[in-house]
């Protein structure tokens, strides 16, 4: 395990758009990829033992951080000690990708005279490969295959055993700088960045890019830091945004639901789309709407539910049996097997992803339609067969209520497309259809007995999905299923207030996964919105004002949460649940989040 064993909640983000690494109160990067999100780790002591790869800067004496912060609105993380020989700051910062990637760690003396230590351990390929070390002084340079990483320091650097260390002390106004590069192993050395300048830089980077927010809201703090993750959580060479910066933090500490979430997720398009275009950023928004056009493109029937932060698709799942996982909670993955699963929403979500970005003006792609009449195609020789739904289960397929209501959804969005923006379809097909899948979800996916809609037909489970139902536009939040729904997710999802997906053990099981999770903060999220809808506004407020302070100090959440043992689960920071608090906050300020046209409901429901 790793040492002190860090919570998750313990750890900041740094991140050029290319990358992230996690940085611990204690001072110590424990998690890196390089180059890229989803290539192997250098730093990979968030999921075993210190020698699997770790960059700690801290004082001598060690210990946690006596308090730590964002320098204003940016991703420089500022790590503040104050101990009885003095106080010292250390500014950790990844400059926006240049040629190279860089990590600069700035130490500046604030009071008396601190003694420091910096410890490296380099390890590629996620611990398994101790580079060689070479060079001295202030230069250093680790290889092994493809990969290099160069340390240059203000100060002599020492070499034992392939661990880089240095030692010295650092006095009041007294700066010392590191810059670790990460290149080809095969290139040329070049001039070191230069630290001030990148941190100069760096902020004049975060600087520009906040002032476009056009969010003037509540809770305008806590929004532009979700924005600010969600977009060092983007890809910069494509525009795509991954999960999470992590793979296999667990959803049970101990368990086996670990998995790997660097890569993009088709069903976050909608959702994302929604609190970038909401919040001024229309650049992002046409960017992540491009990346899924390209990495959609191709026969429909093969459609896959992730991608690679470029659009590849094929990434096997792998178990890297030499990490012990994080709190000892194996296997570690690396690649997603769910991507191969048959995720009927997904179709769905497209399809509404491509058309909120028409109704915004966000669309500038003239084979948008084409693709998205192939997907159409596809959805209506498909729509009423059983799959896997939106939580990636591995168990049985089933006809999942979520999963018809979002092939409802895709068919609804290509009528309005007809209707609204005048392009050519098969309008009164579309219509039809529309409506018997809505006929048939009412009739097959809604338990009279219990007044609410069930996890999948014939259930005796709830879903957090059925959430979104009136967000989607399958029926206006006034319908008394829409309450009965609502009330029942909410008196049977909820654990201590906080919102499950499902019940793993209703139906006998639904998953086929052994043990159970935390609750998961994107549902908690949709319930803020649910409760909104439905006019419980204040109760609504409550449990938003509840989330946020779920946050760690630097404004970071994770994918899940255990309410009991009040600590993060699952890996970290999860942009669903950041798009989640941009999305409540800005409904809970009266903007809409339904992505369809009001006229539907009115022809649905005799409006």
């Amino acid at each position: 395990m790793i040492r002190d064993h860090a919570r998750i909640e313990d750890y900041a983000l740094l991140g050029d758009l290319h990358t992230a690494a996690l940085v611990s109160r204690t001072g110590s990067i424990d998690w890196l990829c390089l180059p890229r999100f989803e290539s192997s780790a250098c730093f990979a002591a968030l999921l075993g033992e210190e020698s699997a790869g770790h960059w700690t800067l801290a004082p001598v004496t060690g210990g946690s951080v006596s308090h730590r912060e964002y320098v204003d609105d940016s991703l420089v993380l500022r790590n503040h000690w104050d101990g009885p020989d003095g106080a010292v700051d250390v500014l950790e910062l990844m400059p926006p990708r240049g040629d190279t990637a860089d990590l600069v760690r700035i130490v500046r003396g604030v009071r008396g005279r601190v003694a420091m230590r910096s410890e490296l351990v380099p390890r590629f390929d996620y611990g398994s490969v101790v580079p060689w070390v070479v060079g001295r002084g202030r230069d250093v340079r680790a290889v092994a295959g493809p990969d290099a990483l160069w340390l240059n320091s203000d100060v002599p650097v020492d070499v034992d055993e392939s661990v880089i260390t240095a030692d010295f002390t650092v006095g009041e106004g007294e700066e010392v700088a590191f810059v670790l590069t990460h290149r080809p192993a095969h290139s040329r050395e070049t001039e070191a960045t230069k630290a001030h300048r990148a941190l100069r830089e760096t902020q004049t980077f975060w600087a520009d890019w906040i002032a476009r927010c056009r969010y003037e809201g509540r809770w305008q703090q806590e929004v532009r830091r979700s924005l600010l993750t969600l977009k060092a959580l983007t890809y910069a060479p494509t525009g795509g945004m991954v999960a999470a910066a992590t793979t296999s933090l667990p959803e049970e500490l101990g368990g086996v639901r670990n998995w790997d979430y660097r890569y993009c997720w088709l069903r976050d398009a909608t959702f994302t789309l929604q609190a970038l275009l909401g919040t001024g950023y229309v650049a992002e928004a046409k960017a992540w709407r491009e990346w899924l056009v390209r990495a959609v493109a191709g026969d429909p029937a093969k459609l896959q539910i992730m991608y690679s932060v470029d659009g590849r698709r094929r990434m096997p799942e792998l178990e890297l049996d030499w990490l012990s996982g994080y709190a000892g909670s194996r296997p570690v993955r690396e690649g997603n097997a769910a991507a191969g699963q048959f995720q009927l929403d997904v179709w769905g979500e497209v399809l509404d992803g491509l058309h909120l970005a028409r109704e915004s003006g966000a669309d500038a792609e003239e084979t948008a339609w084409d693709l998205q009449l192939a997907l159409l195609d596809w959805l209506e020789g498909h729509w009423d067969e059983p799959d896997n739904g939106l939580w990636e289960v591995r168990g049985p397929r089933r006809h999942f209520v979520h999963s018809k209501v979002l092939a409802w959804a895709g068919v609804d969005r290509a009528v309005h497309s007809v209707e609204d923006h005048g392009l050519d379809g098969p309008v009164d097909r579309w219509r039809e259809l529309r409506d018997r899948i809505h006929a048939e979800v009412c009739e097959h996916g809604f338990d009279t007995d219990r007044g609410t809609f069930t996890q999948f037909y014939g259930s005796s489970g709830l879903d957090a999905a059925l959430l979104l139902l009136p967000r989607v536009g399958f029926l206006p939040w006034d319908d008394d299923r829409v309450r009965g729904t609502v009330d029942a997710v909410q008196r049977e999802l909820c654990h201590e207030g906080l919102l499950r997906r499902y019940d793993p053990e209703a139906d006998g099981g639904t998953d086929g996964l052994p043990g159970s999770e935390g609750a998961f903060l994107a549902c908690s999220f949709w319930l803020v919105d649910a409760l909104a809808g439905i006019g419980r506004t204040a109760e609504a407020e409550h449990l938003f004002e509840r989330l946020l302070d779920l946050r760690n100090d630097v404004g970071l959440l994770s994918e899940e949460y255990d309410p009991v043992a009040r600590r993060q689960l699952g890996n970290v920071p999860q942009s669903f649940s950041h798009v989640g608090l941009v999305n409540s906050a800005r409904m809970l300020g009266g903007a809409s989040t339904r992505t369809s046209s009001s006229r539907a409901h009115q022809r649905l429901h005799g409006g």
